[in-house]
């Protein structure tokens, strides 16, 4: 039976795909394995960054207590040391995000080229990539849950740019100006001032990919994740699949990666998700997130309701809207 396991019929919206996608076991092939090797070493380093986004506390208390006693020099080097390592932890997200868009870009190429006729084939046949994917959506999407509840984030870094302008201005050596110079600090900045900065990474790097590869239609991109997320539904609505999952993590697991690629075919699609000529049945996925027990998939229903680029469009069908009220 390997890693492909059939139980169902084709009958849903234009046949969904009927094939268990193992995101626990799923090993590469040959052909698979160079692309695999590569996204691998990223995704090594992706639970250290969660741990350490975890872990956050920031320096609020050195940052309050220097703002509110000016003139005391002690307090204003406290808080400054307090905040400088923080903002090198800053920086390596930062970077990590770059080089997830570049493991994305990599995964993409590997699973829309034209080995095979059409994405639930490459998803079928390259299960180990699919995976990879997915933990990619996954890391996303629990990166920015936890930045969204970490203020203190965006308040280190505000005091740290101040204080370096400052000390620009005065002519003072500023130690971790060589960590973070005044470029690489507009950007850091950037990329936290959004509310979902890994995520708003992903969408930017999928539309790039689309643009940068004119060679490959637009459909083998927007398939593959339309064909993802009927994968997802499919495997999380049907008991038969479900019970084939060996931990209740590997349910959250599948519902995050059902988000996150409707969230990026919705930045990709001309027209979107939510449009009724998409290819991912949303009124399913809905159903399916709703389905779960109370208080357990709040984030990722805000994450359809706030971070997608279509659904508050015209062409949006109410009962849509309706039911993400």
């Amino acid at each position: 039976m390997g890693n492909l396991l059939k139980v169902l019929t084709c009958t849903d919206l234009e046949q969904e795909p009927n094939f268990f996608l193992d995101f626990e076991n799923a090993q590469p092939t040959e052909g698979e394995r160079e692309v695999w090797q590569q996204v691998d070493v990223v995704l090594k380093d992706a639970k250290a960054i969660l741990d350490q986004l975890q872990t956050y506390k920031g320096a609020g208390r050195q940052i309050r207590e220097a703002i509110q006693n000016p003139s005391d020099e002690a307090l204003q080097e406290q808080a400054w040391l307090a905040v400088v390592p923080l903002v090198g932890r800053l920086k390596k997200f930062y970077e990590f995000s770059q080089r997830l868009e570049a493991a994305l870009h990599s995964l993409l190429g590997a699973l829309t080229n034209e080995t095979y006729d059409d994405p639930t084939q490459h998803l079928e046949r390259e299960q180990a990539l699919a995976k990879q994917f997915a933990e990619i959506l996954h890391f996303t999407l629990r990166f920015d849950e936890l930045k969204m509840t970490t203020p203190a984030i965006q308040n280190d870094f505000s005091y740290y740019r101040r204080t370096l302008s400052r000390m620009r201005i005065n002519n003072l050596p500023a130690e971790g100006e060589n960590e973070v110079n005044n470029e690489l600090a507009n950007r850091i900045s950037l990329f936290y001032a959004d509310a979902t900065p890994m995520l708003k990474t992903l969408s930017d790097g999928t539309t790039r990919f689309v643009s940068e590869n004119k060679n490959l239609p637009i459909e083998n991109t927007t398939d593959c994740l339309s064909t993802m997320a009927s994968v997802c539904k499919v495997m999380l609505e049907t008991p038969e699949y479900r019970s084939r999952f060996a931990s209740e993590d590997t349910v959250s697991f599948c519902l995050r990666v059902m988000v996150g690629v409707i969230i990026l075919y919705d930045y990709v699609h001309p027209v979107g998700a939510f449009a009724k000529s998409s290819k991912i049945d949303m009124k399913g996925c809905i159903k399916v997130l709703k389905d779960q027990p109370p208080n357990t998939v709040d984030g990722l229903l805000n994450a359809l309701r706030y971070t997608t680029k279509h659904l508050n469009d015209e062409s949006t069908n109410k009962s849509i809207k309706l039911m993400l009220q």
